[in-house]
């Protein structure tokens, strides 16, 4: 690929020229060899689900072969296919969640981890009707827990769904039989139906991947998200860097990269260690230097400030810089090739879950029942590691920028409480926020998410994407690589104000907030869908009515896909950068992108040139501002 065409991280420039004087390949490099992709597989239109095949049938209607040997045409095929990457998704996300609850419920007061946020775990137990008067914290705790879990396996009776889901929202669900019932016996659905010889109905099939996704977001993601607060702290707006210059030259430098928090919390907790800090001194280094790499980086630094290494595409270029000791990882999004690249270098690549086993790395398990001993001997690993770096070949790049992250929707509402008059304004309210849209001062509000992929220009099209919006009174709220590219293109600062409308730019000053606030990691996106019903509740409307879009400009993962279904299903336009591979089914596109607006009142849009997708998504914002008489 063409340098341009790479990346606008000019740190992730620098790295690539050096990896190429090192003879390293990186994933740009194995894009490069793969050549043309597979057209059949581009469009959706191949089937493996059965040993007859596979069947590769045509993407275009009238010409080549039409059903493959079991009569499924290329809109079942693509169909089934669509809902299996839902499914997947649904099952990466939710299992992070289940991991968050079994650890709730195994929280002590004389155990690693411990109740940190007893309001809000109050909060939730109502919402579970666990009953909390005058008992211990850690009893509450675990019931709350089982109740989580429930909603995972429920065969009988409704499940827990977040007070913020608008009853609206509820009907509509109900009407087209898509009200989610539990998270695995969703997935187990669609697994179930895509089976060779069931669901042979493209429309069904889309209905049951609305249903499935439906469980992440407001189930699985969300309790992973409000457990992860009640154990490790609700996040806060607190002040960090991004970037790979945040490896420290003469540190022991540790990027923890991956998606469940209790790794990288225990690793925290561990680098404070008195014996490991005497350990780093004896090796000579300055100190220990913790760094976050995609969601666990976002997960860390918004409760501890950990600066941020980078994202999904600048995992391997962290092992370039020869500055790493270890990479620490454990589920979702690492790259296999990370093993044979650390080997190039003297980076210990450890693994810790059984869940991601990958050949020729370090395996040490976490142990879930002493996960800070684990966390322990794993650092150690990391110390023992500075005196094989070798100087000549370590390079830091220079470039890192400030940035402030946090804001939970706890936060926000902290922050919207500073223009409350407290003597006739309700406190803790989205109030403000909503008569800022209602009035026009801010056109609307947009989420920005998702990962980085080879296909486009590394953190491109997530800049420009951001950039429109907020010159255009659009507050931008962000989340997983979406987030750790505004953080490294100053957009989370304060400063960047400069580039906002003159609308949003009053409410940035007013509330002392930057234009693009940082929200969590990917599970987290369950904190937007929280706010938006909630400013939903508070006008009296549903979430569909409201000026509001959601944007992954350069997604990869089958998470991205469930998530932009249970976000369209959940009423809110979604724009996609890189195109899906549906397009071998006519009936699946016209679904997606028209027909599922009559059902939930919001659809998909394909554009990938994010400029077009700002002009777009504006306009889509002024026709729903008028609908609703604002």
């Amino acid at each position: 690929m063409e340098e341009k065409t790479i990346s606008i991280d000019k740190a992730t420039l620098e790295l690539l020229e050096k990896a190429k004087k090192d003879e390293v390949e990186t994933a740009w490099d194995r894009k490069s060899a793969l050549k043309t992709p597979c057209g059949f597989g581009s469009a959706g239109v191949c089937c493996r689900n059965c040993a007859m095949g596979p069947c590769r049938v045509s993407p275009v209607p009238g010409k080549g072969v039409s059903r493959g040997i079991c009569g499924a045409t290329a809109d079942v095929i693509v169909s089934r296919n669509f809902a299996r990457m839902v499914a997947a998704g649904t099952a990466a996300h939710s299992d992070h969640g289940r991991s968050i609850a079994l650890t709730l419920y195994h929280t002590s007061e004389d155990g690693n981890i411990k109740v940190k946020d007893e309001e809000k775990l109050k909060r939730v137990a109502g919402r579970f009707n666990v009953e909390t008067k005058e008992r211990d914290k850690y009893d509450i705790a675990h019931d709350v827990a089982k109740e989580g879990l429930n909603d995972y396996g429920r065969q009988l009776g409704e499940v827990n769904l977040p007070p913020s889901v608008p009853e609206k929202r509820k009907e509509i669900w109900k009407k087209l039989g898509i009200f989610p019932r539990a998270v695995d016996r969703e997935i187990t659905a669609v697994m179930h139906s895509t089976h060779m010889g069931c669901n042979a109905d493209a429309e069904s099939m889309i209905k049951m991947s609305m249903r499935c996704s439906l469980t992440d977001g407001w189930l699985g993601s969300y309790m992973g998200t409000e457990f992860s607060d009640i154990m490790y702290g609700t996040p806060h707006s607190v002040d960090t860097e991004a970037n790979l210059g945040v490896l420290e030259k003469n540190s022991v430098n540790v990027v923890l990269h991956g998606h469940e928090p209790i790794l990288s919390e225990m690793i925290v907790q561990a680098a404070s260690d008195p014996e490991l800090i005497e350990l780093t001194k004896s090796v000579g280094a300055d100190g220990i230097n913790l760094c976050g790499m995609c969601c666990t980086g976002n997960e860390i630094s918004m409760r501890h400030g950990i600066k941020l290494a980078g994202n999904f595409m600048q995992q391997e270029l962290a092992v370039v810089t020869g500055a790493v000791d270890a990479l620490i990882v454990d589920v979702q999004c690492i790259m296999p090739a990370l093993a044979k690249l650390s080997q190039s270098y003297h980076t210990k690549f450890i693994t810790t879950s059984p869940k991601a086993h990958i050949k020729d790395s370090t395996y040490i398990e976490l142990d879930e029942e002493h996960p800070l001993d684990s966390a322990k001997k794993i650092l150690r690993e990391a110390i023992l590691n500075f005196k094989n770096r070798d100087q000549s070949k370590v390079m830091i790049p220079q470039l890192k920028s400030n940035a402030i992250v946090g804001y939970s929707v706890e936060e926000i509402l902290n922050k919207l409480d500073k223009v409350v008059n407290t003597e006739i304004g309700p406190m803790q309210t989205v109030k403000p926020l909503a008569d800022v849209i209602v009035s026009g001062v801010l056109r609307g509000a947009a989420a920005v998410v998702g990962c980085n992929n080879p296909k486009t220009t590394q953190d491109y099209s997530h800049i420009e994407t951001i950039k429109g919006l907020i010159a255009n009174d659009v507050i931008v709220v962000v989340t997983g690589c979406a987030a750790q590219a505004a953080a490294k293109y100053g957009l989370l600062q304060k400063e960047a104000v400069k580039y906002a409308g003159p609308g949003l730019a009053t409410v940035c000053k007013l509330v002392d907030i930057p234009p693009v606030l940082h929200m969590g990691s990917c599970v987290d996106i369950s904190r937007i869908l929280d706010l938006v019903g909630r400013v939903a509740n508070h006008l009296g409307v549903d979430m569909s009515d409201l000026p509001v879009a959601g944007i992954a400009p350069e997604w990869m993962s089958e998470k991205a896909v469930a998530i932009g279904t249970y976000v369209v299903t959940s009423g809110i336009d979604v724009w996609l950068g890189i195109v899906p591979p549906v397009t071998g089914g006519p009936e699946v596109v016209d679904i997606l992108t028209n027909k599922i607006e009559d059902w939930v009142g919001a659809k998909f849009f394909i554009e990938t040139d994010p400029k077009k997708a700002v002009e777009q998504i504006v306009n889509r914002m002024n026709v729903k501002r008028k609908k609703i008489g604002i």
